[in-house]
């Protein structure tokens, strides 16, 4: 028997195609295969990583965060992504689409929101 693993994360969106584009520039990611209303993407053949896959939902409603009224859409989970520039990669994000939460947490830490308006953070490893 095969061990079980997690293989791929799903992300509703509006546009799965739109969504998919900003993850693969972000990331330098590679379309692996699509439909009209799905895309499956992951690191280049032989990069480890996890895929993403996005779907179109036609009732998507974008997370609200920090969640602060009864009845909003809540972040069901989020995207933390290392890299090794923090200010270079937020600059970075930004200009493929990506827009900066009002809300910052931590100095390590940059949270935005993707086109679709999932939030996700860029982290960069501080010595301890």
């Amino acid at each position: 028997m095969s061990p079980t693993r997690l293989s791929t994360v799903v992300l509703d969106c509006s546009d799965a195609h739109e969504l998919a584009g900003f993850y693969v520039r972000l990331l330098g990611y590679v379309v692996r295969a699509e439909e009209p209303d799905w895309v499956l993407t992951g690191p280049p053949e032989g990069t480890p990583g996890i895929a993403l896959a996005f779907q179109a939902e036609p009732e998507y409603v974008p997370p609200a965060w920090p969640s602060r009224s009864p009845g909003e859409q809540r972040m069901m989970l989020h995207l933390d992504i290392q890299v090794d520039d923090l200010a270079a990669e937020t600059a970075r994000a930004v200009a493929e689409g990506a827009r900066p939460a009002d809300h910052q947490p931590q100095d390590d830490v940059r949270v935005l929101f993707d086109p679709a308006g999932h939030p996700f953070c860029l982290w960069v490893e501080t010595p301890e």
